[in-house]
């Protein structure tokens, strides 16, 4: 670039400029960097609980199944009155640019109360459903973080590369430039300076 470029004092200020824009970009797309990696570290803590609490709550839920298989025999009939939840939403929420889903479930008492006769089922049937509703919201829950930190990771990744071209590429070559352009137009001032000298003398001579 800087052998490419005219050494002259617009050309040094245009660089100039260019070099401050690439310092700030830098230092935006650095904090930006730290934000959506704090962002990603939270969310993942928040997965690692969500998937430990689902993994318990399908533990008892299917303990309860079997309890209430053992009682009732095979719970096909009764499973089958269980309407399918279609009110699944998806949405998004903006961090730093980044697009994060925000799933949600619909909580209406139709999917929420138990959908088949008491006099049919036991407590443990009972407490199987209300468990494996809970997994459900669960699992919503963590989908939606899951694709959170998929898309911040994703996004991390290349702030990372901008970040390191604007560092290691593009600022030592607009720092070289500058250098190489002041060092030129230093060098033609000294030679204008001399041969000003040069002219003085000689007019003087003639003098």
């Amino acid at each position: 670039m800087a052998n490419s470029i005219i050494p002259t004092k617009a050309n040094l200020l245009a660089t100039k400029k260019s070099l401050n824009l690439s310092h700030v970009g830098y230092e935006l797309l650095n904090r930006k960097r730290n934000i959506l990696v704090r962002e990603m570290m939270q969310m993942i803590d928040h997965a690692e609980q969500i998937q430990n609490v689902i993994d318990d709550t399908y533990t008892e839920a299917y303990s309860a199944l079997q309890m209430a298989n053992i009682a009732l025999g095979f719970c096909k009939e009764l499973a089958e009155t269980v309407p399918i939840d279609d009110g699944l939403s998806v949405n998004y929420r903006s961090v730093m640019g980044v697009e994060l889903p925000m799933v949600k479930l619909r909580p209406d008492e139709q999917y929420n109360r138990i959908p088949y006769g008491m006099m049919k089922s036991n407590a443990s049937l009972d407490r199987a459903f209300r468990l494996f509703q809970k997994v459900k919201m669960l699992t919503a829950e963590l989908c939606e973080v899951e694709n959170s930190v998929y898309r911040l990771a994703a996004s991390i990744k290349r702030t990372q590369k901008r970040t390191n071209a604007l560092k290691n590429i593009i600022i030592p070559r607009f720092v070289n430039t500058v250098k190489v352009i002041s060092e030129a137009l230093e060098e033609k001032e000294r030679e204008e300076f001399s041969r000003m000298k040069v002219i003085k003398k000689q007019k003087r001579g003639n003098d």
